[in-house]
């Protein structure tokens, strides 16, 4: 198998009015990185950079910040197909 680590730019969506209102992480492919043999070397990969992109975006806003503008990426590990944007469909709330 192969797993591939890929860079990921992250924001929130908004769910739904339910509970007071929930948000959700969202993802929008930037770029594949490295392709991987084992799933361990890949996840050793992706812990890495994101440390790096931790430290990078020390500065920016968190994400669950209600002035966060974009700017936030994270690196995914993805077993054979990437997809372009995480979640593929808005989750429902139950």
């Amino acid at each position: 198998m192969k797993y591939v680590v890929a860079f990921y730019a992250v924001d929130r969506a908004y769910g739904g009015p339910e509970e007071g209102s929930w948000w959700y992480d969202t993802g929008e492919l930037v770029r594949l990185h490295r392709v991987c043999l084992t799933e361990a070397a890949a996840s050793r990969l992706a812990v890495r950079a994101n440390r790096l992109l931790d430290l990078v975006q020390r500065g920016q806003r968190r994400l669950d910040s209600v002035l966060y503008a974009g700017g936030r990426y994270r690196a995914c590990v993805f077993e054979h197909a990437v997809p372009p944007r995480f979640p593929q469909a808005p989750p429902r709330y139950e």
